[in-house]
């Protein structure tokens, strides 16, 4: 058990420091020179010469990766060339906003996909089996963009009850946020509930033909008790797994449907700064988005260690 954590560790610890490189190199290897392009074609040559020194562009490339990753593991991932302002603290706000509608979908998705592949296993080749793994595969061909649009045109347009835009910036609070918040959840909750209702439905209906349960119920058992003892327990392992995937696919998700709604989260900062070319925080999103995907795969794989047994074993004896 020890060794199978050890070796997910570390191949997460080795995945940051090569997507951290990516990161620094894809940055660096845009078209064009960075100081002439943030400061104008008019710029003066002092000028010019004045960032390309604030930037460390003069120093060779391992410098400024060694420079910038160390700011990094501290908290300092440098000064925005637009606002000024503290890359860190900058990201923060944005990402604050964005965790806001990464808790909302999560919340409506698991617990929405739960309830309906849980209905959709029981009652396989049934017509609430039909009518949810339809919508389901709907779900699942449809990208997230498209669902935001139709959302909008329904419950902004046709009925007018959410806001289509957003109208507040990033200092705004949780509760200006929240009535704008629904269609954007809404959006990725449909995205992501598909996938992890797939999942519930094939665990319950492969867990329902195993030998326990048929023991289980010629024990004279109800159903109820068959259902709620031993088809759900081992029914929801694989589908935990799936679960903290898609949280992972949340941090790109929530950047695409924020920039639909125009909602001040990461992804829109994210936009807004590759438009401007604000290097230090174009690094900083990308490695923060590559670390939380990382930590949730991580997640995902120790949680379902922990919770099987299987796994468990197979850990001990390799």
């Amino acid at each position: 058990m020890f060794s199978f954590v050890a070796r997910r560790v570390a191949a997460a610890f080795g995945t940051l420091v090569l997507s951290s490189v990516l990161v620094f190199l894809a940055v660096q290897a845009l078209p064009g020179d960075v100081a002439t392009q943030v400061l104008g074609k008019d710029a003066t040559a002092d000028a010019v010469a004045a960032l390309r020194e604030k930037l460390k562009l003069d120093q060779p490339a391992w410098e400024r990766y060694a420079d910038w990753i160390q700011g990094a593991l501290h908290g300092d991932f440098g000064t925005s060339l637009v606002s000024g302002k503290a890359v860190g603290g900058e990201v923060a706000l944005y990402l604050g906003n964005s965790a806001v509608i990464a808790l909302v979908t999560i919340l409506f998705a698991v617990t929405g996909s739960l309830l309906l592949g849980i209905l959709a296993g029981l009652y396989r080749d049934r017509w609430p089996d039909h009518l949810i793994s339809t919508v389901s595969l709907v779900g699942m061909s449809v990208p997230e963009f498209v669902v935001a649009t139709v959302l909008v045109l329904c419950f902004s347009v046709a009925l007018p009850m959410f806001p289509a835009v957003v109208l507040y910036g990033p200092e705004a609070s949780v509760g200006q946020l929240l009535p704008a918040v629904w269609l954007p959840a809404a959006a990725l909750a449909v995205v992501m509930a598909a996938y992890i209702v797939r999942m519930a439905r094939t665990s319950v209906i492969d867990v329902m033909a195993s030998e326990y349960v048929t023991t289980a119920r010629l024990k004279g058992l109800s159903t109820w008790r068959v259902v709620t003892r031993h088809t759900l327990p081992s029914a929801l392992l694989p589908t935990l797994h799936v679960i903290a995937l898609n949280v992972a696919w949340l941090a790109g998700g929530v950047a695409v449907v924020e920039n639909v709604f125009n909602y001040p989260g990461i992804g829109k900062l994210m936009l807004s700064s590759v438009q401007n070319r604000d290097l230090p925080v174009i690094q900083a999103i990308a490695l923060i988005s590559a670390v939380v995907y990382v930590v949730c795969n991580l997640a995902a794989d120790l949680g379902a260690m922990a919770l099987n047994p299987k796994l468990r074993t197979r850990g001990r004896t390799r």
